[in-house]
């Protein structure tokens, strides 16, 4: 049986995913799926850094733009929606290239991680979300599952529920399952490509985003979200930028704070995603660098691997042509 292929193009935040992985699904005749906790909710753009349509030139994307911000959103439900795009992309052909920073949900479906094992307790789940101290939740699962703790941020409250829910169901630490899960052989035939660059350089990169998207109207855009009824108790609110610019907004800090949050916790989450990249395994990692930063080298690379690991043909125009036969 031929697996079906499938591209990932991840990378810290600000590094130049977007444009490569137009450029990659041109060359290719792929479509993207967005790996992205907060580009799948309406009314986010400029904080989310969302592609805009004349951006995508002529590039179908899948996963944005379908929820409200009032709605929850996490990787389970990323994984159904990920994976319904996908099997849409192969029937037209087309090869999927999943782009975005998340590497969790990367992670769920490159390799068809398995969440059905513990179910939940709802009247547990609700005595837990009544704890408003993080630090509280993150010490609970600090004793019964260090590991897990280590690897989760303390102010991400939905994981570490999650994790802690897993252990009261089943008695089990969530980081040896996880460990398990990264274990499994992927159904698909895959390149993991990690785009990644001297740190510096990322951070510098990471302080010129934002200072676009305040130009661009971030607070405005959190204003009016907050001005929708959306409230910092929700998944979409908790996301980087609409947290710090929310708390300016409520009065609680001054707004040239809430700027240097933004900053500092964008750079604090850049270094995480390479973290968590680096446990990975079967990665490619490309070094912007290493290229003089020249998406055409970059991409001249990325085909020749792609060729060798069977995902395209000899002639990656073939590939293209064949997929624009299929729309």
């Amino acid at each position: 049986m031929n697996q079906k292929k499938l591209v990932v193009l991840t990378g810290p935040t600000a590094v130049g995913k977007t444009k490569l992985s137009i450029s990659l699904a041109k060359k290719i005749g792929g479509e993207i799926i967005s790996a992205d906790s907060m580009q799948v909710y309406r009314h986010m753009d400029i904080g989310s850094a969302k592609i805009r349509p004349e951006e995508m030139d002529g590039v179908r994307h899948h996963l944005i733009d379908v929820l409200d911000p009032s709605e929850s959103f996490d990787v389970v439900r990323f994984q159904q929606l990920a994976k319904k795009a996908m099997e849409e992309i192969a029937s037209r052909g087309h090869i999927p290239i999943l782009t975005g920073g998340t590497g969790f949900y990367i992670q769920s479906v490159v390799y068809d991680i398995d969440f059905t094992q513990a179910e939940t307790d709802d009247a547990w789940r609700r005595e837990l979300e009544a704890e408003k101290d993080p630090a509280v939740l993150h010490a609970m699962l600090e004793a019964v599952d260090p590991e897990a703790a280590a690897a989760i941020h303390p102010n991400n409250v939905r994981r570490t529920i999650r994790a802690l829910e897993f252990h009261h169901q089943t008695g089990l630490k969530i980081s040896a399952h996880n460990q398990k899960e990264r274990s499994r052989t992927s159904p698909y035939l895959f390149c993991y490509f990690v785009l990644t660059q001297e740190r510096s350089r990322v951070y510098e990169k990471i302080d010129a985003r934002v200072g676009q998207m305040l130009e661009e109207g971030l607070e405005a855009e959190v204003r009016a979200l907050k001005e929708m009824g959306l409230t910092k108790d929700m998944t979409s609110m908790k996301g980087l930028g609409y947290a710090e610019m929310l708390r300016y907004l409520d009065g609680e800090i001054p707004y040239e704070e809430a700027v240097r949050l933004i900053m500092r916790n964008t750079r604090h989450f850049a270094k995480r995603q390479l973290t968590w990249f680096r446990r990975e395994k079967e990665v490619t990692w490309i070094d912007k660098d290493d290229y003089g930063e020249d998406d055409d080298k970059i991409l001249e690379v990325m085909l020749q691997i792609l060729k060798d690991r069977k995902i395209l043909s000899s002639d990656p125009g073939i590939d293209a042509a064949d997929s624009e036969d299929a729309q």
